[in-house]
């Protein structure tokens, strides 16, 4: 029987980043096996400038006409140069309401989003991030801009506190098919003493880099993913796992977000929706 793709729900903003966010969501999806659902919402109030009913509703539908085509031009290209499908539509309203009507309407497996820069005073500025993060159990991938993920090309992967649950599912399966092989296992332990437990055991091929938790351990990490020109570090968000894991990762996902100039592969709470 033939293996239902995964879906994979994008959520774009239209700016000037979204070809490659998009770019980056169709290497992914051909890595995997998925189908893509484009998908773009704009807030009422930056389209409606008057209090007048018909100029507001006029606005609405130009506004709503010149975005449709803008998407349809930018899926096309994409489609044509990379021979996939892609999905699309767009709304005009409240973005969180209109989100997550959209997610229990498609019910995707993964969602994409941007990564955002943010204030070095408020981490992980984009509210919508946070709010994908605290309302979708499934699996989460930011897509760096400056780091595109290329389609038919390898990628460099890159794990952090990795264990068996994380590695042996079939979309992290589909991922290693087409990465360089070894992959950078990376993991952040309390104590100095824990080193040599922290040794990845697992029986795929890794170099393993282990840092102790401290205040510039995710500085390092960002030094170490750097170097070894990762593309993609795959983490988990979930309590689930071995009992050894290292929960720094759990506390410092927010700030890893921020710091890492690589997209991120966040495999969904409980595994949810990596085991098919």
């Amino acid at each position: 029987m033939k293996k239902k793709p995964y879906k994979i729900l994008l959520l774009a903003d239209l700016k000037k980043s979204t070809s490659s966010m998009l770019k980056s969501t169709v290497s992914f999806a051909q890595m995997i096996h998925g189908e893509i659902d484009f998908f773009y919402v704009k807030k009422a109030i930056d389209v409606v400038e008057r209090d007048n009913q018909l100029s507001a509703i006029r606005s609405i539908n130009h506004d709503y006409t010149a975005t449709d085509n803008k998407i349809k031009k930018l899926i096309k290209t994409a489609s044509e140069n990379h021979q996939i499908n892609i999905n699309y539509s767009c709304t005009i309203g409240n973005v969180k309401h209109e989100i997550s009507n959209q997610i229990k309407e498609i019910k995707p497996d993964i969602i994409v989003l941007g990564k955002k820069k943010s204030s070095p005073l408020n981490l992980v500025g984009d509210n919508i991030t946070q709010f994908i993060l605290k309302q979708f159990d499934g699996t989460i991938l930011i897509a760096d801009t400056n780091n595109v993920l290329e389609p038919h090309e390898k990628l460099s992967l890159g794990v952090l506190d990795a264990n068996d649950t994380m590695l042996n599912t079939t979309i992290t399966e589909s991922l290693m098919a087409h990465t360089d092989k070894p992959i950078k296992s990376f993991k952040i332990v309390k104590k100095t003493s824990n080193l040599h437990e922290a040794t990845n055991s697992s029986t795929i091929d890794t170099i393993d880099y282990v840092f102790e938790h401290n205040d510039n351990s995710i500085d390092t990490l960002s030094n170490y993913v750097s170097k070894n020109n990762i593309n993609l570090l795959c983490l988990e968000r979930s309590e689930t796992g071995s009992k050894k894991k290292s929960k720094s990762a759990q506390k410092d996902i927010r700030y890893i977000i921020d710091k890492l100039n690589v997209s991120l592969l966040l495999t969904g709470k409980k595994n949810y929706s990596l085991q098919k």
